[in-house]
């Protein structure tokens, strides 16, 4: 099976992490080889419910016996997509009023920049500095890391770029701005919280100039910051805002809302303006649906910031100098790249999956589904702390 994944499945790193999955269920994956793994990444915050929660399960499977995918996005009614659609809005605050779904974040990031030049009739787009929205083009086209960048250009155009959380930065925002779109919490930067006015002041100067603010909660949303979305710390309502992950519990999703009125301008003008094939499918709406009425009607969300509070707890060691993030949106900061590394594959070999960071290299991913119990985080952070100190003994 090795030899075939290597040979015909696209690769995306040269040195894979090469774990042959057998099963999964609750905080662990299960390797073919018998051993158990305990999940602190969540498939990079995507099963924010675990793995296999009986309610999403349940959903998908009384979907699958009614139909699958019957007509393109938005020209047939089907109810999973309405009652998700329905049931976000009641959740969000106002003007977020209606959600196209797509198939990605990244595609739903794509859609937002589509929408806010629509909108505005401008082509600037500002984002910040060591962002991460994704890797359409579009969303590529977002990104500063010129590494990253520099063999798929040229890209497009009229982005400039800001440095998060300095207000000094809030005059190049003009009337010439069509959007600025931001990270809630900056991810592969390091899980950079805004400061507590940065996000209201770029929103009142975006209203200023007459330019959107776009927010990527792609990653912060459905709880995992001990609300139902990041956004909702800061005293700050996005123009758009951008959703996926942990949307539908492990399936493939995303979604930008937005008011009603700014969604329309998609619809007209040119007519199909914005056009997926599967966005909104039956089955991974459902899942969307069954996963946000078990994040608003059970105490999930509530217990977010006691397990942040014992991640914080439990990890403290020399390496570790530094816990950043918020809720269960957590990165551990080393004091030295070499160790962050050393620490993700060791922990592999000892039965807990950690993870990197994009940008940070002395940052390690802790963001474990949200269902994690308090004997998990224990184990987990014992499994981490039993390593740096075997790391320190070698030295």
């Amino acid at each position: 099976m090795k030899a075939d994944f290597l040979n015909f499945q696209a690769q995306t790193t040269p040195h894979p992490l090469g774990m042959q999955i057998s099963h999964a269920q609750g905080s662990f994956i299960y390797t073919t080889d018998g051993k158990k793994h305990l999940d602190f990444v969540a498939g990079v915050s995507a099963c924010g419910l675990g793995h296999r929660h009986p309610a999403i399960i349940k959903a998908i499977k009384n979907q699958l016996d009614k139909y699958l995918h019957v007509m393109v996005y938005g020209e047939y009614i089907q109810s999973p997509a309405v009652e998700f659609t329905k049931l976000l809005a009641k959740h969000l605050p106002e003007p977020l009023s209606q959600t196209y779904m797509v198939n990605s974040g990244t595609e739903a990031i794509d859609g937002a920049m589509k929408l806010a030049r629509r909108a505005t009739g401008r082509t600037q787009i500002i984002a910040a500095r060591n962002c991460y929205h994704g890797n359409s083009y579009g969303a590529l086209s977002l990104m500063d890391y010129e590494e990253r960048v520099a063999p798929f250009r040229p890209l497009v155009g009229d982005i400039t770029h800001i440095q998060f959380n300095e207000e000094t930065c809030l005059n190049v925002i003009t009337k010439s701005t069509a959007a600025v779109i931001l990270e809630t919490i900056q991810g592969g930067a390091g899980f950079i919280l805004p400061h507590e006015d940065y996000l209201s002041k770029i929103k009142r100067r975006c209203e200023e100039v007459g330019a959107l603010l776009i927010l990527d909660e792609i990653q912060p949303g459905f709880g995992r910051t001990g609300k139902l979305f990041g956004f909702q710390h800061f005293n700050c309502v996005p123009d758009i805002l951008v959703i996926g992950k942990a949307m539908a519990s492990g399936l493939p999703v995303g979604a930008f809302t937005a008011s009603k009125s700014l969604m329309s301008l998609l619809s007209d003008n040119p007519k199909l303006g914005h056009i997926t094939t599967f966005g909104g499918n039956p089955v991974i709406a459902a899942a969307c649906h069954a996963t946000l009425v078990e994040l608003t009607t059970t105490s999930i969300i509530d217990e977010v910031t006691h397990k942040e509070a014992l991640f914080r707890k439990h990890l403290k060691h020399p390496h570790i100098k530094e816990v950043r993030g918020k809720g269960l949106m957590l990165a551990i900061l080393l004091s030295d790249p070499d160790i962050a590394n050393y620490l993700v594959l060791e922990a592999k070999e000892k039965g807990l999956i950690l993870f990197w960071l994009l940008y940070e290299k002395k940052a390690v991913r802790i963001s474990p589904p949200l269902t994690i119990s308090e004997k998990e985080i224990e184990l987990g952070c014992g499994i981490i702390i039993d390593i740096l100190n075997a790391y320190s003994e070698n030295l």
